[in-house]
């Protein structure tokens, strides 16, 4: 099989209907199915005739544009294994992924930073110059081959590589009823930005599987503005971080008569903010919870929505279970590790490079996820937190020692601490705590200098000491309880 054959299937038989709109207050870029897999089988084809072999490492440095999902499934369909990143990591963070992944080549936009070292690049203009190429022939192989890598923070602090096989794709249909309730007439508008691995499952790859249109704002569109486009172009369905859905009740709009739900994912989902959103919009609001390892696999849905308060069921189709410490499933209402079957298609293949940190996610036949759960007699999950202090920043997790490591090289920093803390009900930031003598102006440079913008403290706290466990180890959660709820600085 191949993934991206498996994407672009449905779109063979409506080659004329809209596949992807680019929506803006002024302007729409639009892009049939038939211009889409012809772009994307003509980067194919280019990205061969450029020297790439399949099995070869292809680091992506894309703004938000379509020229993200084109290059992604244009590479996979050739047999090349794209590595998506964020275009605001920094030289330093870009760097330490290249020096691990060692890319054969690296696709870049203007102004997105590149990492040290000597690459070949291939740049957007001339990707785009791919589009009309003669389309490629699909590389097919077995589905457990690799597809693609992406990147994610483990608890160690280290950025690690997850990667994934063509299978995959044949697990994210569990989604369609799962959580969307996905029909081949919908409209789904995601609220990311194209080059978000959010935006380009749920929001792109998804819709065109089954034949759907994906409507994606232009990059630079208030959230504000999302309303109007959804009702302009038949939004039956918008898709974002509970974050965009909060603001979205902030502001002053007219219903959208299309829509039939929202959907939220990428961090906690406040059952008040759920509430607003139904008295608002007369819709529901469906929360999926996942992780970059397996994507979501835990989710209300229209057939059957979350009961409040919890995350909602396993999808149908996988097997998930609550383990104690020796890996015995639990029965309801006992709490213990969330975890799912090693043998679910949507599972990563490991990470790259490192067997060992891949084996310490599993027990027995099952990965673990890092969360704390319980289940009801029902099988919905309510999920009790963390295993680790991993944090979650708009969507994106975040590793306390990634940051703390980027700010240690402040001179006179002293001891320094990052966590997650409580700033309202339903809202949280990234805060760090030092003990040295410098000046807090010197902090926020070095994060900027060394941070992505979301992985960035909003706000710090000088501290004469850090709370310390019994062991040495800087207590995080007394960090918390300490400073939650205090309005940042």
């Amino acid at each position: 099989m191949n993934l991206t054959e498996y994407v672009l299937k449905a779109g063979l038989g409506r080659p004329d209907r809209l596949a992807l709109a680019v929506v803006g207050p002024s302007r729409a870029e639009r892009w049939s199915y038939a211009r889409l897999t012809a772009a994307i089988r003509g980067t194919a084809t280019g990205l061969r005739e450029s020297g790439l072999k399949p099995g070869d490492r292809l680091l992506m440095r894309l703004g938000n544009t379509p020229a993200f999902p084109i290059a992604y499934l244009g590479a996979i369909a050739a047999g090349i294994v794209p590595v998506p990143t964020s275009a605001m990591l920094t030289t330093r963070e870009i760097t330490k992924i290249s020096a691990e992944i060692t890319p054969t080549m690296i696709v870049a936009a203007d102004g997105i930073p590149l990492p040290e070292g000597s690459y070949p690049i291939l740049s957007e203009t001339d990707l785009t110059r791919f589009y009309t190429l003669p389309p490629a022939d699909y590389v097919q192989g077995d589905p457990d081959r690799l597809a693609y890598i992406i990147y994610t923070s483990g608890s160690s602090g280290h950025p690690r590589a997850v990667m994934h096989a063509h299978r995959t794709i044949l697990a994210r249909r569990m989604m369609f009823d799962g959580w969307y309730g996905l029909r081949d007439s919908d409209r789904m508008m995601h609220a990311g930005a194209f080059n978000w691995t959010f935006t380009l499952g749920t929001g792109l790859m998804d819709p065109w599987t089954i034949g759907a249109t994906a409507l994606i704002p232009v990059e630079g569109t208030a959230i504000e503005q999302l309303p109007l486009l959804a009702s302009r172009h038949g939004a039956t369905m918008i898709a974002g971080a509970p974050g965009i859905f909060r603001r979205l009740l902030r502001a002053d709009w007219a219903p959208i008569a299309s829509l039939r739900h929202g959907l939220a994912a990428g961090e906690r989902l406040d059952p008040g903010l759920r509430a607003d959103w139904q008295i608002r919009t007369g819709t529901d609001l469906h929360e999926a919870m996942g992780a970059s390892e397996i994507s979501t696999f835990l989710s209300g849905s229209p057939a059957r929505p979350a009961p409040l308060g919890t995350a909602g069921y396993p999808q149908p189709g996988r097997r998930i279970a609550i383990l104690d410490a020796e890996g015995n499933a639990l029965p309801a209402d006992h709490p213990g590790a969330l975890a799912v079957s090693r043998d679910d298609p949507g599972l990563f293949l490991g990470y790259a490079g490192q067997p060992t940190e891949t084996e310490d996610r599993f027990i027995g036949d099952w990965f673990l996820t890092g969360d704390q759960a319980v289940a009801a007699a029902d099988g919905a999950i309510t999920l009790l937190g963390r295993a680790d202090d991993i944090m979650n920043a708009g969507g994106f997790r975040v590793s306390p020692a990634e940051v703390e490591e980027a700010l240690s090289a402040c001179p006179g920093i002293g001891d320094i601490a990052v966590t997650e803390i409580a700033i309202g009900p339903s809202t949280s930031i990234i805060a760090a705590f030092w003990t040295g003598d410098a000046p807090v102006e010197a902090l926020r440079q070095q994060a900027e200098q060394g941070l992505a913008r979301y992985k960035q403290p909003r706000d710090y706290f000088h501290l004469d000491a850090l709370p310390r466990t019994a062991t040495g180890k800087i207590n995080r959660r007394a960090l918390r309880q300490a400073h939650s709820k205090e309005e940042p600085s």
